[in-house]
């Protein structure tokens, strides 16, 4: 691994007359969270190919990051070797790589020291994500960017007293026990969505649930997850929702393409 220095800059104003489209798409993305105490490992399978339009194949991969402690990466399921890749807390660099391919990482972060609310940080005693607009890169190193749309599945793994609740986007896939007193959830959002959209929550919660039947007859649960001293403040929000969900049918003709429909709601969250 070569060890790359960087320093932070200030922010500096990006146009839209400057846009570039990515040398690279990622089409599919598989995340795990194992955590932990002190530290949360996240595992990144990631499914990418070359974009033909402006890569003539010899452009290199350059994935953004931020704070991030990089554990291992392997490409195509081999282990890369020391100069095959360029790494800092902020960047991943592969110099040449295939047409297509599958590139797998592991970093550490650390939520509970994380004071930016960005990215996956703690707040009381719960954990939760805040990526737009570019917080994505301080879970795990990516092409953080609205252009690249990709599909998410999810696997979260936790101590099950401390973190009873594991959500993430999409449909659940499955849960379990695990040793140690531990357990997973596991999510899958069939639909390709920008790294800014991508969210996770785990902690002691409280859930307010109803249900809304769509146009077609499908009964779809709804679920409206808070601390627990919020969870009689949700009727309102549910309300919402529901006449939120009949408008877009009556006016666009479009039902809900989720088998769940989920909110998450926390007294620290700096979007509102």
């Amino acid at each position: 691994m070569i060890e790359t220095a960087t320093k932070k800059e200030e922010p500096t104003p990006v146009y839209r007359k400057d846009y570039q489209p990515p040398n690279h798409w990622i089409e599919r993305v598989d995340l795990t969270f194992q955590v932990n105490d002190g530290e949360c490992l996240v595992g990144a399978r990631m499914e990418i190919r070359r974009n033909g339009d402006v890569n003539p194949g010899d452009a290199p991969l350059e994935l953004v990051g931020e704070e991030l402690d990089l554990r291992g990466v392997s490409l195509d399921g081999r282990p890369l070797d020391a100069g095959a890749y360029r790494s800092s807390p902020d960047a991943l660099v592969i110099p040449s790589p295939p047409d297509s391919f599958v590139l797998e990482t592991q970093v550490a972060i650390h939520p509970e020291s994380n004071t930016q609310l960005s990215g996956l940080y703690a707040s009381s005693g719960n954990l939760c994500t805040q990526c737009e607009a570019e917080g994505f890169r301080r879970i795990t190193y990516f092409l953080d960017r609205p252009d690249v749309m990709a599909r998410y599945t999810v696997r979260i793994e936790a101590d099950k007293e401390r973190y009873p609740v594991l959500l993430s986007n999409g449909n659940r896939t499955g849960a379990g026990e695990l040793e140690g007193g531990r357990h997973f959830v596991s999510w899958e959002d069939p639909f390709p969505k920008p790294s800014y959209l991508f969210a996770l929550v785990a902690g002691k919660l409280e859930c307010y649930r109803d249900s809304f039947t769509t146009m077609s007859g499908r009964e779809i649960p709804l679920e409206i997850w808070v601390e627990p001293q919020n969870i009689d403040r949700c009727e309102h929000a549910m309300v919402s929702l529901k006449k939120a969900m009949k408008w877009d049918e009556d006016v666009f003709g479009l039902e809900i393409d989720l088998d769940l429909y989920m909110i998450f709601v926390a007294d620290d969250f700096n979007m509102g």
